[in-house]
């Protein structure tokens, strides 16, 4: 971000607030969506956040951090879109590109990815996608989340286990696991 286009935004300069909007929105609308795995929700949580900065843009204190504080407010903004929706939400993080070379076995990795991203906590998924996509270290994402160091790492370290599970339990063959009768 540029400091000088975010200096003037928060005094109240509609066109530089419009041309940050512009840069931004995509990369919010992004996290939006991999936390909430649904495009309206993710939309209307980017609406949302994009309003809040315009509203809030005058007390940041250090222009510089407007990339990370934008970020904890479209974390925000999903988290309370995630309350009014109260419901689990199929979408898609980060996924790995396709390899032309085993199209099927791609897909079903992903599809594997996918629904074990979907089981985790909205704060699990939120912490993944903060840190896989967005690539903030671990201080940034507690900043962004507005939680302690310590709850950032537990809730990767769950999520990851989590995760771990979810494809080791798809790897099973069915039935695997159950005690057969004799």
């Amino acid at each position: 971000m540029r400091r000088d286009l975010v200096a003037r935004a928060q005094r109240g300069d509609e066109v530089a607030f419009a041309q940050l909007a512009t840069e931004i929105a995509d990369r919010l609308f992004s996290v939006a969506y991999r936390i909430l795995r649904d495009v309206d929700a993710a939309n209307d949580a980017t609406q949302e956040a994009l309003v809040t900065i315009w509203r809030e843009l005058p007390a940041l204190r250090d222009p510089e951090r407007f990339e990370a504080w934008s970020y904890r407010i479209v974390v925000n903004a999903a988290y309370a879109e995630h309350k009014r929706a109260r419901r689990s939400i199929p979408g898609a993080l980060a996924m790995p590109t396709i390899p032309e070379d085993d199209p099927i076995g791609a897909l079903v990795d992903r599809d594997q990815l996918e629904r074990g991203f979907a089981r985790l906590p909205i704060e699990q998924r939120t912490a993944l996608v903060l840190q896989h996509y967005c690539d903030l270290s671990l201080p940034q994402i507690a900043e962004v989340m507005g939680t302690p160091l310590g709850t950032v790492r537990s809730r990767l370290h769950y999520a990851r286990d989590a995760m771990r599970a979810a494809l080791e339990a798809d790897l099973r063959p069915a039935g695997a696991g159950e005690g057969e009768l004799a």
